[in-house]
């Protein structure tokens, strides 16, 4: 298996059967209650999957501080805060991947639909070093530069696969896998260096 195979973080995400002109065009505007929800659930902070380090740092929804504190003193990672970042995670993703025209299905608070994430529950004696939590940050480095200037290009090819949806009815395939990968690669960082369920290096792929 390649690194990407074996990273303890997996996505996937169904490509659409068919593609609804309407709410393509007003994909911003139909999309606004359910974004406001995910903000309010994240705090303020909420952003796009590939920056979702920010929000939990600065205090979002997400159970950060007190997981860094609990495997720095107590090598332990509580079931039921693992349970809720990936829950909290797996929501935002889908209201992400509905704006970015990835799903035509309007994203659910609770069901799957077609966005499939798959995070592993660390074993923390074994899986997690005492120390990582408070140098993930700096590790990360690299990585949040390179997804900088990937995020502009997903951005790019989201406006361009809208014009794509109206005329044709079709997202380009190629256009579509370079969106989720760098979704893919977004998330896999966010676990080392937020979600804190790894201490495995995230590779430098989509």
């Amino acid at each position: 298996m390649n690194g990407t195979d074996s990273y303890p973080v997996r996505l996937n995400i169904d490509y659409p059967e068919r593609f609804d002109r309407l709410t393509t065009f007003f994909r911003l505007v139909v999309a606004i209650p359910i974004v406001i929800i995910a903000a309010l659930l994240t705090g303020s902070a909420y952003r796009w999957p590939w920056r979702f380090w920010a929000g939990p740092v600065v205090g979002g929804g997400y159970v950060f501080l007190p997981t860094l504190l609990m495997i720095l003193f107590r090598k332990k990672y509580p079931r039921w805060w693992f349970d809720w970042n990936v829950a909290l995670t797996k929501f935002g993703l889908r209201v992400s991947s509905y704006v970015l025209l990835l799903t035509q299905v309007y994203p659910s608070t609770d069901e799957e639909q077609g966005v499939h994430l798959e995070i592993d529950y660390p074993n923390v004696e074994t899986d997690l070093g005492r120390g990582m939590p408070l140098v993930k940050w700096l590790l990360v480095i690299p990585h949040l530069i390179v997804l900088a200037f990937l995020a502009i290009v997903a951005v790019f090819c989201t406006i361009v696969a809208w014009f794509a949806i109206l005329f044709t009815g079709t997202y380009p395939r190629s256009f579509f896998n370079l969106v989720v990968g760098v979704l893919r690669w977004s998330l896999r960082v966010d676990a080392y260096a937020v979600l804190l369920t790894t201490d495995k290096y995230p590779p430098f792929e989509l």
